[in-house]
């Protein structure tokens, strides 16, 4: 009987921990979050952008650093695309600055970090179908208005195939423990911060024309 090599070993390793280990918090935010029904109106779209936005704009800054290699992360960077959405559903620069902010526990070294990138790379393959549906419901398409839930566009594929042999190769030389740790801990907060009240934002019309690391404090604004 043949061994396997220890290279398949790791990399079968890695991601059936993730899948095993999170599916509990991965189907819990599933189960809360009630996407469909946050989506039927350009409002509640709205303030579901808005939340992400609130998530995203504290998390992207800490990983860029963390990371400190933007030839892979930068690609991977989503806070301009719910910006761009944003702006197109009626906000504007200011608004959007003012919007709050998640409190949570941001990575502090690269096991960590790539816990919570498989979290936010893994829901771009589901944002394709969610992308269609808001694009059917409301009229967007990912030029104009849905560009978050669109993410990679075609590329999202050979870019979730990429960002799971980098997770290999860190798994490898890092601590496996603290990956899967790190992804449960994300799946958790995102749960709690993008299922918590609607922000009080008023409606608006639709333009024709789109260890322990340091803690983001949630912000007063807005």
């Amino acid at each position: 009987m043949s061994e396997i090599p220890l290279n398949d070993i790791v990399v079968t390793d890695i991601l059936e921990r993730l899948r095993a280990e999170t599916r509990e918090a991965h189907e819990a935010i599933e189960r809360d979050l009630a996407w469909e029904s946050r989506v039927t109106t350009r409002d509640g779209y709205r303030a579901l952008l808005a939340r992400f936005w609130g998530l995203h704009v504290v998390l992207e800054p800490a990983l860029a650093d963390v990371l400190d290699d933007p030839t892979f992360f930068d690609p991977r960077r989503r806070l301009g695309h719910l910006a761009a959405d944003l702006r197109l559903l009626g906000l504007d620069d200011a608004a959007i600055e003012a919007l709050p902010r998640a409190s949570m526990i941001l990575p502090s070294n690269r096991d960590q970090a790539f816990g919570a990138l498989y979290v936010l790379e893994g829901s771009t393959l589901g944002g394709q179908v969610i992308a269609k549906q808001i694009g059917r419901q409301l009229g967007l398409s990912p030029d104009h208005g849905c560009r978050y839930y669109a993410a990679h566009g075609r590329e999202t594929g050979p870019m979730w195939k990429r960002f799971r042999q980098r997770l290999t190769e860190e798994a490898r030389a890092g601590d496996p423990d603290v990956i899967v740790a790190s992804a449960t801990r994300t799946f958790d907060v995102m749960r709690l911060w993008l299922c918590a009240a609607p922000l009080p934002l008023s409606p608006v019309p639709f333009p024709d024309g789109e260890g322990r690391g340091p803690v983001a404090k949630g912000s007063q604004r807005g």
